[in-house]
C-alpha cells in the first residue's frame, strides 16, 4: 500500500460508507483526464477492501417503467367515479349457483367503477367501519345479467342481477321512478363493460400492477392455465366424496325416482280434499267457477268491511297494513276457514284493503287481460275525451263475464272512495296511481314501464269519474 497516493491511504481509515464515496468520487473525477483506463483502475484497488454495494441498475428503473406503461395498457386503472347511491331493498337469492333463502333488507347501493357494493348505511356514515376493516359486500357487474321479474317475489318493481360467477341478487323499491333509474343505470354500467369472454379476474390485474415486465407474460400465462374459481370449487367438492358416497347418492336418487312415480296426481289429491283451490294467485275465472258466481266471495267481503268502516280513513288504500297479519289473512282464505273480517285479528282496516290489492296483484293474468292491454293503451292515448270514453266501454262490454263484473263492483266501490276525498284525502288520481299497475299491466315489462305506468293511472283515473257511462248497461 506504500505506492498508493495520500489521499487513498486516507481513505482507508474512513468508514466504508466514506469508502464508497470516495471511491466513486475519484472515479468520475479522473474520468475526464488522459489516463482514462488508469485511473479508472486505482479506483478499483481502493475498492478492494471494502465491499462496495452495487448501484441501482438503471435497467431496473427502465424495467419499472416498461411495467407501468404494459399496466395500463392490460389494466387500465379505475377511476371509481360513483354513477349512483342511494337505499334499495336488497335479496341475495344464489351463492355460487347455490340457492339461498331469500331475505330482504335495506342497504345503501353504491354504483362505482363497474361494480354495485352494498352497506349497512350509507358510505360517509361506514367510512369508520372500513378503517376498522369492514369490507363491504360487492358485486363485479362484468359479464353480469339484468332483467325484470315477477317470478322471484311477490313484490312490485324488482328486478334481478346474475353474475357470471353464479350470484344472484333482487333489488327492488316501492317507489316507480327510483327503481327505473336503477334498472337503467345499471344495465348502462354493464353494457359499457367488456362481455363475459374479456373480463379480467381482480386478482389477475392486480398481480400485473405489482409484477415486473418479466414476469407478466409467466403470470398471464399461469392465470390462463389455472381454472376458474368456480370449476375449482366443483372439482375439489367432487373429489370429497369417495366411491362408497357416489353408490349412497345412486341409491337415493333411485329411491326418489319411484317415489315420484308413484306419487298420487294433483286432480286426486284435490278430490280427496287433501289439496284445496287456492284463492290467492288463481285464475279468476277459476275462482268464479268454484265458487259458482262472476264475483270472487272475498272481494265482495273486502269491500264490505271497507264500506263499513273505512271509507272516512286518512289514506284508505295508500296506506299499507303490517305484511304479517296480511299474509295471515291470506292463508285463512287459502284454507277455507271461516273468514269473519269482523273479528278483533282484522280490527286494522289497512289489513283488509292490503290484502284486497294482494288478491289482484297474485292474479296470474290481470283483472284487465293482457290481450286487452295494448287496446286499452290506444283507446286513453286519443285526445278527444268522449272517443275515450267509448273506447273503453266498448273494451270492457268485451271483457270475459267474471273480469267485467269484478270490475264493475271494485270501481264502484272506488268511486264511494272517491266520493269523500275531503276526509280520506283519496282522490280519483290517487286512487289511479295506486291501483293502475295492479289492475292493468303488460305480460312483458319492456323498456316503456314509466310511459306505461303514467298511461295505467290514468285509464284507472278516466272509469272513475266516468264510471256511469263506461259500465252502463245502455246500448251505444
Amino acid at each position: 500500500m506504500q505506492g498508493l497516493p495520500a489521499s487513498d491511504t486516507s481513505s482507508e481509515k474512513l468508514n466504508p460508507s466514506h469508502q464508497n464515496i470516495g471511491a466513486v468520487q475519484m472515479r468520475i473525477k479522473n474520468a475526464n483526464s488522459h489516463h482514462d483506463r488508469h485511473s479508472q483502475s486505482k479506483s478499483m484497488i481502493l475498492s478492494e477492501n471494502v465491499k462496495v454495494k452495487e448501484p441501482i441498475s438503471r435497467h431496473r428503473r427502465n424495467h419499472s417503467q416498461h411495467n407501468l406503461i404494459l399496466t395500463d395498457i392490460i389494466s387500465p386503472k379505475e377511476h371509481t367515479v360513483v354513477e349512483k347511491e342511494g337505499y334499495l331493498l336488497k335479496a341475495k337469492i344464489a351463492d355460487g349457483g347455490k340457492k339461498l333463502r331469500k331475505n330482504w333488507s335495506t342497504s345503501w347501493i353504491v354504483l362505482a367503477g363497474g361494480k354495485i357494493e352494498f352497506y349497512k348505511e350509507s358510505k360517509q356514515s361506514a367510512l369508520t367501519n372500513l378503517k376498522a376493516g369492514y369490507k363491504p359486500e360487492w358485486v363485479d357487474l362484468c359479464g353480469a345479467n339484468i332483467e325484470w321479474t315477477t317470478e322471484k317475489s311477490s313484490r312490485k318493481n324488482v328486478f334481478q342481477i346474475t353474475t357470471i360467477s353464479g350470484n344472484e341478487f333482487l333489488l327492488q323499491s316501492d317507489i316507480d321512478f327510483i327503481i327505473l333509474d336503477w334498472f337503467h343505470a345499471i344495465k348502462n354500467a354493464i353494457d359499457r363493460l367488456p362481455k363475459q369472454q374479456s373480463c379480467t379476474p381482480r386478482n389477475l390485474e392486480f398481480k400485473l400492477q405489482r409484477s415486473s415486465s418479466s414476469e407478466l407474460l409467466s403470470s398471464l400465462s399461469t392465470e390462463s392455465k389455472e381454472p376458474k374459481s368456480e370449476h375449482r370449487k366443483s372439482l375439489i367438492f367432487r373429489l370429497n366424496y369417495s366411491a362408497s358416497d357416489t353408490n349412497d347418492r345412486n341409491r337415493v336418487k333411485s329411491r326418489l325416482k319411484k317415489f315420484i312415480n308413484r306419487r298420487p296426481s294433483l286432480k286426486t289429491l284435490q278430490e280427496k280434499g287433501l289439496i284445496k283451490d287456492q284463492v290467492f294467485g288463481s285464475h279468476l275465472h277459476l275462482v268464479c267457477e268454484h265458487e259458482n258466481s262472476t264475483v270472487p266471495l272475498f272481494v265482495k267481503r273486502c269491500i264490505e268491511a271497507v264500506e263499513k268502516r273505512g271509507l272516512d280513513v286518512d289514506g284508505i288504500y295508500r296506506v299499507s297494513g303490517n305484511l304479517a297479519t296480511i299474509q295471515k289473512l291470506r292463508f285463512v282464505v287459502n284454507q277455507e276457514e271461516k273468514l269473519n273480517l269482523d273479528d278483533s285479528q282484522w280490527e286494522d282496516i289497512h289489513v283488509v284493503t292490503g290484502a284486497l290489492k294482494m288478491f289482484f296483484r297474485e292474479l296470474p293474468e290481470p283483472l284487465f287481460p293482457y290481450c286487452f292491454f295494448e287496446q286499452f293503451l290506444e283507446a286513453i292515448k286519443n285526445p278527444d275525451s268522449s272517443t275515450q270514453v267509448k273506447s273503453i266501454r266498448r273494451l270492457v262490454q268485451k271483457l270475459p263475464r267474471p273480469n267485467r263484473d269484478t270490475m264493475k263492483i271494485l270501481f264502484e266501490h272506488l268511486k264511494k272512495i272517491a266520493a269523500k276525498e275531503s276526509v280520506n284525502l283519496m282522490t280519483t288520481q290517487s286512487l289511479g296511481i295506486v291501483f293502475g299497475p295492479t289492475l292493468l299491466r303488460p305480460e312483458k315489462e319492456t323498456g316503456n314501464m314509466a310511459v306505461h305506468m303514467l298511461y295505467q293511472n290514468q285509464i284507472v283515473e278516466l272509469m272513475l269519474s266516468e264510471y256511469n257511462k263506461i259500465f252502463s248497461s245502455e246500448e251505444d
